[in-house]
C-alpha cells in the first residue's frame, strides 16, 4: 500500500505530522509513503524511516513569477511527478485551499479535514472523505486522528513517537557540553528580549555551559552576535541545512528557544528544552514531546496572537509581556529539567 502526504509547510507543521506517520507505519506495517513538501523543508520527511520519495514543490516562490518559463516548467515537472501512480489514499495534512488543490492533482481517493474542522473550510471541497475533527486540540493529536480516521485504525495511547532515525541525522558531537539558544522566529512578538538572551547565556557561562546560537538570516546574525558579545562561552554558528541543525540539535544538552520551529525540532529530538510563550498558546500549537517546558507570559493581553504588539503602558522589556518571563526563570526551569549534577559533566 503507498500512500500520499500533503503537507506543505511551515518548519513546525510538517514536524507535528510526524507522529502520525509513525502511528500508521505501525497499524500497517505494509504502507508506504510519499510526501509532497514546500522545497524549504525537503529534508525533514526523509528523516523517517517509512517515507520512501519526497516531492518538492515551491508554491512561495511560484507566486512571485508564475507564468515565468522556469518556473512554468517545474510547475509540469512536479505535476508529472505527482501524477506518476495511483496512491491507495492521498492525505491532505495541511487543510488549506492551495493543498487541496495539489491533492486534486494527484491520483487517487482524497481525505481531509471537513467542513468544520479545515483551516479554509473550502478547501473541503476538493475531498471524497472529510473527517470531523476537534479544532480545540493540539495540532500534533488532530493530525494523528485524522490519519487513524484516514487509513482506518484506532488511535494509539501512549507517548508520542516522531519517528526520526538518528542514523539519518549527523549527530554533533562535542568535546564540552554545550547549549543551543534559538532566539530567531519570524513575529516581533514572539521575540525574546535581546538583553534577556545576554543574561541567559551568563547564566550558562557561570555554569561551565557553552552556548550555540544558529542564524538563519542577517537578522538574526547580527543579534547572535550581539549575544555572543556578552558572554565569553557563546558562538554563532554558520548558515546550515536543516539536516545539520537537527544535528546540532541532537547533540545538545539542552535547548531554550522561542515560538519558532526548530524547537519543535528540539522536542521532535526529544532533546530537554525550554519553550518561551508570549504572544502565542501552546495549549495548540506549543513544543510536544519528552522532557519539553513551556514558560508562558503571565500579562493581561497574553497571548494576543499578534504579529504586532499592541501594548503602550510602561515596560522595562520590549514586547512588555515578557517581563513576566526573566532570564533567572527560564534558567531555574532549564536546570531543573536537566537536574544540577548533569550541568558539569559532558
Amino acid at each position: 500500500m503507498r500512500f500520499l502526504i500533503i503537507k506543505t509547510s511551515s518548519l513546525g507543521d510538517v514536524l507535528h505530522t510526524l507522529p502520525a506517520v509513525t502511528d500508521a507505519a505501525r497499524a500497517l506495517p505494509q504502507a508506504r509513503f510519499d510526501w509532497l513538501i514546500e522545497e524549504t523543508y525537503a529534508e525533514i520527511p526523509a528523516w523517517h524511516p517509512a517515507v520512501d520519495s519526497v516531492i518538492p514543490v515551491a508554491m512561495r516562490r511560484w507566486r512571485r513569477g508564475f507564468l515565468t518559463p522556469s518556473h512554468t516548467a517545474e510547475w509540469r515537472h512536479a505535476l508529472r511527478t505527482l501524477r506518476t501512480r495511483r496512491y491507495d489514499g492521498i492525505i491532505d495534512a495541511q487543510g488549506l485551499l492551495k493543498s487541496a488543490v495539489l491533492a486534486a492533482c494527484a491520483r487517487g481517493q482524497r481525505h481531509g479535514f471537513g467542513f468544520r474542522s479545515a483551516r479554509e473550510p473550502l478547501a473541503a471541497l476538493f475531498y471524497r472523505h472529510r473527517h470531523t475533527i476537534s479544532r480545540t486540540s493540539h495540532a500534533v493529536t488532530r493530525l494523528r486522528s485524522l490519519f487513524a480516521l484516514a487509513l482506518g485504525y484506532a488511535l494509539p495511547d501512549g507517548e508520542i513517537d516522531y519517528g526520526i532515525s538518528r542514523a539519518l541525522i549527523p549527530f554533533h558531537r562535542a568535546d564540552a557540553a554545550y547549549l543551543v539558544f534559538l532566539h530567531g522566529t519570524a513575529w516581533p512578538t514572539k521575540q525574546w528580549p535581546e538583553k534577556y538572551w545576554g543574561k541567559l547565556a551568563g547564566l550558562a557561562n557561570d555554569a561551565g555551559l557553552r552556548v550555540l546560537l544558529p542564524a538563519g538570516n542577517r537578522e538574526e546574525a547580527e543579534r547572535a552576535h550581539r549575544i555572543a558579545a556578552t558572554a565569553g562561552n557563546a558562538q554563532v554558528l554558520p548558515n546550515m541545512t536543516l539536516t545539520q541543525l537537527a544535528g546540532i540539535l541532537a547533540g545538545a544538552q539542552g535547548v531554550v528557544g522561542v515560538d519558532t520551529g526548530l524547537a519543535h525540532c528540539a522536542a521532535a529530538l526529544s532533546v530537554p528544552a525550554v519553550t518561551i510563550y508570549g504572544a502565542t498558546n501552546p495549549a495548540l500549537t506549543g513544543t510536544l514531546g519528552h522532557a519539553q517546558r513551556h514558560a508562558c507570559a503571565d500579562f493581561a493581553c497574553s497571548p494576543c496572537l499578534r504579529r504586532k504588539c499592541h501594548y503602550h503602558g510602561p515596560a522595562p522589556v520590549t514586547p512588555a509581556c515578557y517581563q513576566t518571563v526573566p532570564p533567572r526563570q527560564v534558567w531555574n526551569m532549564l536546570t531543573g529539567l536537566l537536574g544540577v549534577s548533569a550541568l558539569h559533566t559532558g
